[in-house]
C-alpha cells in the first residue's frame, strides 16, 4: 500500500450450485478479452460489488442476494473485527453506531478498569500516540528502519568481510540499503518534476491570458493550440502544462502542498536520524515494552485511511445514511498503528495481540511493505490470534507484483511453508470481465489466496459525514473480512479455520483470461483462476449456505 501521493504518474504522462461454489462460463471470445461488461451508472458503482453474477451480469459478493434470500430477518451474534490501521473517524452518521465499546473501562477516569494494561480504552488503542494528545504523522520506511539499525555495523563492507551468524542481517540490509538509496533519488525527482509542472502551469496561464484575456480554456481548444505552436517548444510545453492542470484539477497552490509532502517524506520516512519513537515513548527494541500510546483513535492525519476500510466492513446498514455494510452486529475496534510511512514491526505485533486480548473474532490489516525487521515478531502473533481462534485478514498489495516471487509483508509462511491456518490474503478485482484482475493488484497462485471487489468502492470518508469512491486492496480487503464477520456471526461455532476454508471454497470461479503487464513493459494473458490459491472471487450467498452445511455436518 502506497503511503505518499504517485503524482509523478500524473505529471509525465452463471448460476449458483447450492453448497458449492459458483462458476461462470465465459464465451471464447470474453476468454480472449473481447466481451465488456456493460457501463455502469453512477448510482450502480456505489453498490455494484454487493450484487449478483447470475442476477445482475456484474460480478460482486452477490451480498444483497444474501441478505434477501437468507439471512432475511434472523438475527445473528455480534462480532468484533479489529481494524488495524490509522486513526478512525468514529464520529462518523455511518460509523458511530458500530464502534466496539469496552463496557468493561469507564471512559476518561484515568484508571484501568478492566485491568488490559490500557488505561480508558472505551474505543480502542492508538501505539502511535502518547497521553499529551501528541500522535505520530510520519514514521520512518522499513528500508530507512534497517539501514539505521546497521549502519554502523555494515556501511561498506562486502560480503565476505561479514561474520558467518551476521550474513543474514547483512543481506537484509543490503537490499534495504538499495531501495532507501533508490526512494532518497526518486523522492528529490518528484520534487523537481512538480516544480517544472508548477512553473509550466504559471508560464502557460500567463501566455493563455495574453492571447485570450479572460477566457476559460477547455481541452479540446488547447489541443487545437497546440498545432499552432507545434514547432514552439516553451509555448507547446506551457500550453501541455496548463492541459495537465485541468485534466487532474492541479493548482500551482496545491503543486506546493505536494512539494511540501515531498520535503517532509525527506525530512522524516527517509531521514535515519528521524525520532519516529520520540512521541509514543516506548524502547522500539524491546517487543515486551507493550504499555505504550493512548486511547484517542481519532484525528486528523496526512493518511487518512482507516475510514474507508471502516465504511466498506462495517458501516450501519440499517439508518437509511450513506451506504451499507456487510453486518450491523459487526462492531469495529479502532486500533492505530499505521502512519506516513511503513508500520513498524513491533506495533503490528503488539496490536494484533491487543484485538486478540480484548474479543476480536476478525483482524483486518489493509497495509504491507515488501521488507521486514523483526518478522519474528509478527510471526509470533500470528500464532497467538491462530491459537486463540481469530481469523486474520490483509492486502495482497497495490504493486502489480506477483507475491510467490516477491516476498510481502505481512504473510503466513516461512521457507515456502504456511505455519497457520487462520490468514488470508486478498487480492483485488473489477465490475469488468474483461479485466476481472484491477490492473494496479498483487497476485499469487502459492501466496494470494483469493480476490474480492476493489475498484470503484464508495464508502465512508474522513471529514464531516462525507463519502468517497476509491480503489486499492485496501478495500477487498475488509471485503473478506466483513463476509468473514457476518459467517461468524450465523455460524459462531465455525472456527477461524473452517471460515477460512468456506470463504475459500465457496467463492465464484469465472472462466476468463485477464492481462499481466510485466517488468519488460510486456503483456501476457493468464486464467484468472491462475492468480490465487482458490482461483475465485469471494461471494458471501454461497459462503453462507457452505456454512450452514459445514454446521450441520458438525452436530
Amino acid at each position: 500500500m502506497k503511503k505518499i501521493l504517485k503524482l509523478t504518474i500524473l505529471i509525465f504522462l452463471v448460476y449458483q450450485c447450492p453448497l458449492t461454489a459458483q462458476t461462470t462460463k465465459a464465451s471464447s471470445a470474453n476468454k480472449k478479452g473481447i466481451i465488456i461488461s456493460k457501463t455502469l451508472s453512477k448510482e450502480q458503482l456505489k453498490t455494484w460489488y454487493h450484487k449478483d453474477f447470475a442476477e445482475d451480469t456484474i460480478p460482486g459478493v452477490s451480498l444483497e442476494k444474501a441478505y434477501r434470500e437468507i439471512i432475511k430477518d434472523n438475527k445473528g451474534q455480534e462480532v468484533i473485527v479489529a481494524v488495524l490501521d490509522t486513526k478512525l473517524d468514529i464520529h462518523h452518521e455511518d460509523l458511530k453506531d458500530q464502534i466496539w465499546r469496552n463496557t468493561d473501562e469507564i471512559p476518561d477516569n484515568g484508571i484501568d478498569d478492566d485491568k488490559n494494561g490500557y488505561i480508558d480504552d472505551s474505543n480502542g488503542w492508538d501505539f502511535l500516540s502518547n497521553t499529551k494528545g501528541e500522535f505520530v504523522k510520519y514514521e520512518h520506511l522499513e528500508s530507512t528502519r534497517i539501514v539505521k539499525k546497521y549502519n554502523a555495523l555494515f556501511k561498506g563492507k562486502k560480503a565476505n568481510q561479514v561474520s558467518d551468524q551476521d550474513q543474514k542481517s547483512y543481506e537484509l540490509y543490503t537490499k534495504a540499503y538499495k531501495k532507501w538509496e533508490s526512494g532518497i533519488v526518486e523522492n528529490k525527482e518528484s520534487q523537481k518534476n512538480i516544480q517544472l509542472l508548477k512553473e509550466a502551469i504559471i508560464y502557460g496561464t500567463t501566455l493563455l491570458d495574453s492571447i485570450y484575456p479572460k477566457k476559460e480554456y477547455k481541452l479540446a481548444e488547447l489541443d487545437s493550440l497546440l498545432q499552432v505552436y507545434e514547432n514552439d517548444s516553451i509555448a507547446k510545453n506551457a500550453i501541455e502544462g496548463v492541459q495537465k492542470g485541468i485534466r487532474y484539477d492541479l493548482t500551482p497552490k496545491g503543486l506546493d502542498i505536494y512539494i511540501s509532502n515531498y520535503k517532509k517524506r525527506e525530512e522524516t520516512i527517509l531521514h535515519i536520524d528521524h525520532n519516529e519513537r520520540e512521541i509514543p515513548g516506548d524502547n522500539p527494541d524491546d517487543i515486551n515494552d507493550n504499555n505504550y500510546g493512548s486511547p484517542v483513535v481519532y484525528g486528523d492525519v496526512p493518511f487518512q485511511h482507516a475510514t474507508v476500510v471502516a465504511g466498506t466492513l462495517g458501516a450501519t446498514r440499517s439508518n437509511d445514511l450513506g451506504i451499507k455494510g456487510f453486518s450491523d452486529h459487526i462492531k469495529i475496534m479502532p486500533v492505530v498503528m499505521v502512519a506516513t510511512g511503513d508500520e513498524h514491526d513491533k506495533d503490528i505485533a503488539v496490536a494484533i495481540r491487543y484485538a486478540v486480548d480484548n474479543g476480536a473474532k476478525v483482524i483486518n490489516m489493509s497495509w504491507g511493505k515488501t521488507l521486514s525487521l523483526h518478522e519474528d515478531w509478527v510471526n509470533d502473533a500470528i500464532e497467538y490470534a491462530a491459537n486463540h481462534d481469530v481469523l486474520l485478514v490483509t492486502a495482497a498489495g497495490n504493486n502489480n507484483t506477483n507475491n510467490d516471487l516477491q516476498k510481502s509483508y505481512l504473510n503466513d509462511y516461512t521457507d515456502e511453508k504456511e505455519f497457520v491456518d487462520n490468514f488470508i490474503v486478498v487480492g483485488a478485482s473489477t465490475w469488468d470481465l474483461q479485466n476481472l484482475r484491477a490492473s494496479f493488484s498483487n497476485y499469487g497462485k502459492k501466496h494470494v489466496d483469493v480476490f474480492a471487489p476493489g475498484v470503484d468502492m464508495y464508502t465512508t470518508k474522513y471529514s464531516k459525514d462525507a463519502y468517497t469512491s476509491t480503489r486499492g486492496t485496501s478495500l477487498a480487503s475488509p471485503v473478506v473480512a466483513g463476509i468473514a464477520a457476518l459467517v461468524r456471526s450465523y455460524y459462531p461455532k465455525l472456527s477461524a479455520r473452517q471460515v477460512k476454508q468456506v470463504i475459500l471454497d465457496s467463492g465464484t470461479k469465472y472462466d476468463v483470461d485477464v492481462e499481466l503487464k510485466l517488468k519488460d513493459k510486456s503483456a501476457k494473458l493468464v486464467p484468472f483462476s491462475e492468480l490465487s490459491k482458490s482461483g475465485r472471487i469471494i461471494n458471501a450467498y454461497n459462503a453462507l449456505l457452505l456454512a450452514e452445511k459445514l454446521s450441520k455436518s458438525k452436530n
